[in-house]
């Protein structure tokens, strides 16, 4: 078969594969899951329901596609927002309120049960390792820098950021959620060095003789 036959049958599989998750997206978001049938879709896709089945088994199938897609996504634009920006400080915090943001507008956009159904797949604990280690690794390279602290590990802090971010999906407005954004570097910060406890000791003493020492010679 001709590579320019090939390329072409290619291109409209893909075609076809993106338009039927469009649709199928649209139609759970008017409608809801459980008005959503293999033959509706087929309707709004433009094509025969079978030659939907060729594609998809079923309308799970379609959604898990569909949010496969939207995470690899985020992910893609989590990695762009890390490139374009400055020092390590500025790419941490650009991609944490670009995540936040993300939590933001995703909450409510689907109902409890398409979030169930969506959130079950092998494919969202890939993208949340590969999320988690896109900042673990802008933690190592803050706390390199002395910049971030580094007396917890960076897998640790990047737990951290990503179970206090997961606020930002109930929160009433952009401005709450750079406020947690904020919050959140607050806690990565390097940590004052550590008070020796015999050294404080001595220091309180020698206070205390010096005071002692003033307050007799006073008198005289």
């Amino acid at each position: 078969m001709p590579k320019l036959w090939n390329e072409t049958i290619a291109a409209h599989r893909h075609a076809v594969r993106e338009a039927t998750l469009d649709a199928t997206a649209a139609l759970v978001t008017e409608h809801g899951l459980l008005s959503v049938t293999m033959s509706r879709i087929a309707q709004e896709t433009g094509i025969g329901r079978a030659t939907l089945y060729k594609y998809f088994p079923d309308v799970e199938s379609i959604l898990t596609a569909w949010h496969e897609r939207q995470i690899t996504g985020h992910l893609e634009h989590l990695t762009a927002v890390r490139d374009q920006a400055g020092d390590e400080g500025e790419r941490l915090e650009a991609v944490l309120t670009s995540y936040a943001l993300m939590t933001h507008k995703r909450h409510g956009h689907h109902g409890t049960e398409v979030a169930a159904l969506l959130h079950q797949g092998k494919h969202v604990a890939r993208a949340h390792q590969q999320l988690r280690g896109l900042i673990s690794d802008l933690l190592a390279e803050g706390a390199k820098a002395g910049d971030l602290r580094n007396d917890v590990a960076s897998d640790e802090l990047a737990d951290y950021c990503l179970h206090a971010l997961g606020a930002a999906g109930s929160l009433p407005s952009e401005a709450a959620v750079r406020r947690l954004v904020t919050v959140t570097l607050a806690g990565l910060g390097p940590p004052a060095e550590a008070v020796n406890p015999a050294s404080a000791d001595k220091e309180a003493d020698d206070q205390e003789q010096h005071l002692h020492h003033h307050r007799r010679h006073g008198a005289h």
